[in-house]
């Protein structure tokens, strides 16, 4: 298949590749007309919109924000049980308590829906995938429209959503060996929820000391100055972390994910549990290990952007395995990365069982009454399990790939990936 050399794809000039696969590859990286831009937007919209419609919307935001207030009043935001988060978090969330509530009921699900595009936009970049191709544009439209947790997330306004976003922009980061740059974006997040904190082992198995120092530094200084603004702070070491590590109560248990509380639910013995989902972790830990030394698999063949995606995404992985709680949104944060990968061969993506892992999650499925609502965990658990399992499969197989020829008119053959433009193009182009 040949395309106009000077387009968005340049460098692909002609691929000797008939598969199908490959051309709609090629067809969705292609620049998106009007329209596709148009009903992406109306359906981010239409969600934000229809959120801030109804009564129960950012009520997991609301524990921050009444813990800034509480911190403005001369209170400690630790009184509140549900209030989960670093010292730092109640600074973080000082602007949000001084918005009036009108103006926040429309402002919040417009910036939960901001952070999901930055993560997606980081994610397209880290596999230099234009930003206005149909990939990228239909890609969202098409996760904001048909996974649950993307509403989910929007609705109840969970700081989950910082996390989606830094991710994908830390290793974007990393991916262009601006490390301290990364740690730095990374400590932001964990300083606004710690749901980031496993990535430090990505910096450890880099060897990138400087950025590990700043992902660590950054949210325990702005910990240590929260902790000095409030009154009795040792209440997050005495009261909320307990809460916090036995899963918290009654009230989450229903849409807890993690294994630990869902195979109980279903008559497994919970010391048997926590035995399960810790194999299952340390399973992850040793497929982290494996993917990063292994340099040699598909999607390897440039900068590496596909090992250091699929590393993190391990990692996280691992960790929801057996965090305490573990809840459907958290996968937005691996989700975004493991989508944009679909352009290399050889991807999660490219195998339909991942997209059956993700079926639980499909809005469009009629699934039965007894699977909704307080049991809508079990879903989220096969789709938690399901792509922690098929990621370390991947990671702990190895081979190599063979490239094709590559022959671009007017030059000799050679050889290059199957598809995603390589980094130096990408640093090229200004159409991003």
């Amino acid at each position: 298949m040949r395309l106009r050399p000077g387009t968005w794809l340049r460098g692909w000039d002609t691929v000797r590749d008939p598969s199908v696969g490959h051309r709609l590859v090629a067809w969705l990286l292609r620049p998106a007309s009007g329209p596709w831009h148009a009903v992406a937007l109306a359906v981010v919209l239409g969600i934000a919109v229809s959120t801030s419609l109804r009564e129960n919307w950012g009520s997991d935001n609301a524990f921050v924000v009444k813990a800034a207030q509480t911190l403005l009043a001369g209170g400690s935001p630790y009184e509140d049980k549900r209030f989960l988060y670093l010292p730092s978090a109640v600074i973080m969330a000082v602007p949000e308590a001084l918005l009036p509530q009108p103006v926040l009921r429309w402002v919040l699900p417009l910036a939960m829906s901001a952070l999901l595009a930055v993560g997606w936009w980081a994610a397209l970049r880290l596999f230099s995938v234009p930003a206005r191709s149909r990939f990228a544009v239909g890609g969202f439209a098409a996760l904001a429209l048909a996974y649950k947790p993307y509403v989910n997330l929007v609705l109840i306004g969970n700081w989950t959503a910082i996390s989606a976003a830094a991710l994908p922009v830390a290793l974007l980061f990393a991916q262009r060996r601006s490390w301290a740059a990364a740690g730095l974006v990374v400590g932001l997040a964990v300083a606004c929820k710690p749901m980031l904190v496993p990535v430090g082992l990505l910096f450890v198995l880099a060897r990138q000391w400087r950025g590990l120092a700043v992902a660590v530094l950054v949210p325990l200084g702005v910990s240590l100055l929260g902790a000095l603004m409030m009154p009795s702070p040792t209440l997050f070491v005495t009261k909320t972390l307990p809460f916090l590590l036995q899963g918290q109560d009654a009230y989450a248990l229903p849409w807890d994910a993690s294994p630990i509380a869902v195979l109980p639910r279903l008559g497994v013995p919970e010391p048997v549990a926590v035995l399960l989902a810790g194999a299952g972790a340390l399973g992850g830990l040793v497929a982290v290990w494996r993917r990063w030394r292994r340099t040699d698999g598909p999607g390897d063949e440039d900068g590496g952007e596909l090992r250091l995606a699929e590393t993190a995404c391990m990692v996280m992985l691992a960790a929801f395995l057996v965090s305490r709680p573990s809840f459907d949104h958290y996968l937005l944060v691996v989700l975004p990365l493991l989508l944009a990968s679909a352009v290399r061969p050889g991807s999660m993506p490219r195998s339909p069982w991942f997209w059956l892992a993700l079926t639980p999650q499909v809005a469009l499925v009629p699934w039965p009454s007894e699977l909704a609502h307080k049991r809508r965990a079990f879903k989220d658990c096969a789709t938690l399990c399901g792509l922690a399992f098929l990621l370390a499969r991947r990671a702990l197989l190895s081979g190599r790939v063979t490239l094709g020829p590559v022959t671009t008119a007017g030059s000799p053959p050679r050889t290059e990936p199957e598809c995603a433009a390589t980094p130096a193009e990408s640093a090229s182009r200004t159409a991003f």
